[in-house]
Order: C-alpha cells, then sequence, then structure tokens
C-alpha cells in the first residue's frame, strides 16, 4: 500500500488527482498541470515534497565520514547553513542517488535524499559507517518526523513572508544554496534557498505536526499548489536529472552530464567510486554522455524512443512538451561525439522526426536559453 505525506487529506480537499510515485501516494495535479507549471515560472508554485527523506548524520566523524561517502567534497561547507549538490556512488563509480547535503557542524549534517531510494540509500550509508564515529537518524516517522515543502517561483519570497513574518530576518539574506535554521516557539524549521524548479524559491523542512498549517497559510497568500506533473516538466526544463531515468546506478556521473559534482581537488580524498571513475576515464569507457534535445518538429519527446545520429544511436531518457518554450525537449543519452549544434532523428511512433542537439538547462528564472537561431 503507498505511503501518505502529512499533506494527504489537504490534496484531497483540493481534488488532487492522487498517483503512486515511488510507493508513495501523491498529488500529480490539481485540475490543470499548465497552470501549476506557468504558476511557478511566473508566481509562486506550492510542492508537497515530503515523500524526500531527510537524513541526519552527526558524531565526531561526520565530516570525515561525508569526505568518503560523497563524490563531491563536503569540506567546501564552512558556513553554517552552506548546501552541496552531489552523488552518492558504489564502487564501480554508478550512482546509487543524487542527494542535498546541508552543514551545521563539523559533526552534525543532513542529507535529503530521492523518495524512491531512500531505503537503500539508508542500507548503503549505514553498511559504510564501520570505523566512523557517527550517527545516521531518519527524519520520516516518529516524534521528530519533518515534512518538506517547496515554495518556488519569482514571488516565492514575499508570499512566504506574508504568510510567516517574522521568518523574514533570518531568510531575507540567503544566497542561493543556503539555508537558515528559523525557530518559532519550541519548533525549528529549515528554510532553505533551493529547489528543483529552475526557479528562485524555497524548501521548508519543518515538524511533519506543522506540515497542513503552513500549506494553508502558503495558500491563503495567493501560492498555486502544484503536483508532480508540473514539478517534472519545470526541473526538465531547467536541466535537472531525474533519478531513474537519466541516471542509475549502471551510469556514472561523466554519462550523466553530472562531471562538474565529482571533486578531485584533493588528491588525498579517497571516496568510494573514485578509482572506478579514474579507471573509466583512463581507458575511455565512457561512449555516451547525456545532452539536450529540441524538437524540430510536430511531435512530443518521450523517455526511451530511439535517437539516430551519424555517430550511431542513442536514447532519450526523459521528454515532455516544454510549456514555457512551447516546444518539445528532451534529454538523451548520445555517443560522446555528437556535438551541440548538430541535428539527429528521433523515432516517435514508426517516424523519424527531425532534432537539434543542444544545452541544457533551456529554461532559466522563465527565460529561454535556447539560442535565438534555433
Amino acid at each position: 500500500m503507498p505511503q501518505r505525506t502529512p499533506l494527504y487529506a489537504d490534496h484531497l480537499a483540493a481534488n488532487a488527482r492522487m498517483v503512486d510515485f515511488s510507493g508513495w501516494e501523491m498529488p500529480i495535479h490539481y485540475g490543470s498541470q499548465i497552470e501549476e507549471h506557468h504558476a511557478a515560472r511566473r508566481d509562486a508554485g506550492l510542492f508537497d515534497v515530503s515523500h524526500m527523506c531527510a537524513v541526519d548524520v552527526t558524531g565526531a566523524d561526520a565530516a570525515r565520514f561525508l569526505r568518503h561517502l560523497l563524490a563531491n567534497d563536503i569540506a567546501k561547507l564552512t558556513t553554517s547553513g552552506r548546501a552541496l549538490y552531489s552523488c552518492l556512488l558504489n564502487e564501480h563509480g554508478g550512482i546509487i542517488d543524487d542527494l542535498i547535503v546541508y552543514f551545521f557542524a563539523p559533526t552534525n549534517y543532513r542529507l535529503v535524499v530521492n523518495a524512491g531510494t531512500a531505503e537503500k540509500d539508508l542500507a548503503w550509508i549505514t553498511a559504510q559507517c564501520t570505523g566512523y564515529a557517527v550517527t545516521i537518524t531518519p527524519r520520516r516517522e516518529g516524534a521528530h518526523a519533518l515534512a518538506m515543502l517547496a515554495i518556488q517561483g519569482p514571488q516565492t519570497r514575499e508570499k512566504f513572508w506574508a504568510a510567516f513574518p517574522a521568518s523574514r530576518a533570518a531568510t531575507e539574506s540567503l544566497a542561493p544554496f543556503q539555508a537558515a535554521e528559523w525557530r518559532t516557539g519550541n519548533d525549528t524549521w529549515l528554510i532553505a534557498r533551493t529547489g528543483y524548479t529552475g526557479e528562485d524559491g524555497f524548501e521548508i523542512t519543518l515538524p511533519a505536526a506543522l506540515a497542513s498549517m503552513t500549506w494553508q497559510a502558503l495558500i491563503a497568500t495567493g501560492a498555486k499548489p502544484c503536483g508532480l506533473g508540473a514539478r517534472d516538466t519545470l526541473r526538465l526544463e531547467a536541466g535537472m536529472n531525474l533519478y531513474g531515468q537519466d541516471m542509475d546506478e549502471t551510469r556514472s556521473p561523466d554519462e550523466s552530464a553530472l562531471t562538474w559534482t565529482v571533486d578531485l581537488r584533493d588528491a588525498n580524498r579517497d571516496f568510494i567510486g573514485k578509482s572506478a571513475l579514474a579507471r573509466r576515464r583512463e581507458s575511455h569507457q565512457t561512449t555516451h554522455q547525456l545532452t539536450g534535445l529540441l524538437l524540430l518538429e510536430r511531435g512530443i519527446l518521450r523517455a526511451h524512443q530511439k535517437v539516430f545520429t551519424a555517430l550511431g544511436e542513442g536514447e532519450i531518457t526523459s521528454g515532455t512538451f516544454s510549456p514555457t518554450l512551447n516546444q518539445s525537449i528532451a534529454f538523451a543519452r548520445l555517443p560522446v561525439d555528437v556535438a551541440v549544434g548538430d541535428e539527429v532523428s528521433v523515432e516517435i511512433r514508426d517516424k523519424r522526426l527531425a532534432a537539434r542537439v543542444v544545452k541544457f538547462p533551456f529554461v532559466r528564472n522563465g527565460k529561454s536559453l535556447l539560442p535565438s537561431s534555433i
């Protein structure tokens, strides 16, 4: 039976269409996916992301452990509240998950991992703890359970401060990928200037018992509830991978447009998967890259469609119709020597339609990033 977030009743009351997503009963939309998409691009969209899992990593060896566990280097985090995006790799350099890690102190960090991978992530992380003085605490259940909401769009901050004016002093100076702990009464909220849409916004982690009150307060300021459908079109426009589609344990960061998340600057740091990545690079084993596609004809790009290039075949990993661009876009895994600007063809319903290889992101802060010549 699918699990439910603390906002399940609120979704039903708003006439959400519910679907099973990674074992969770979640809203796909509240009537119009397109309107929800535009709300996040133009105003403020409100998302329930409580299916994600917060995991606290604490103890004397927390920093040393995370420098070994993650491909990106948490040594870069020196100011409380700073966040870092990283891949969690296996010994072969495959991606177990992608996550965000927040730094509070050298003995206190928080990871936020994906819903569908949370159990395997926790099993993996726990298995790597041998020899480290750390405690791993998932925050999904029990008295200390947390909920997570995301409010995204150009009017995010104004609407959040209208609902919770006392939070403004703690959050007004936040830079992107920075978070603040805001204490209200006996409760502590983590308010992070992060998101999965390509827009400015806050992701709020708070006690699960306060989720419904917070949700309704933000709706009262004009934030529009948005489901997983809009979340997917927004993240694809923003060039953000989805675990299980654009990356998985069979793919390395180099094959998933995530080379930038592998930090090799400290030659003495030995993280899990490092030697495997080095071997792959030395022997040129990476044959495919993840890049963007823009369909040049009428149709819709979808996952698993074949892509034909002059250098061999590839496959779409994620595809959709972009409401912002009014064109179909996709991520595709193509041969490494295929270049931006090349024209390729995509097999859609037994026809081959023309598409252009482009850089992603396609959209950022509501604006198209595509060349004007396309």
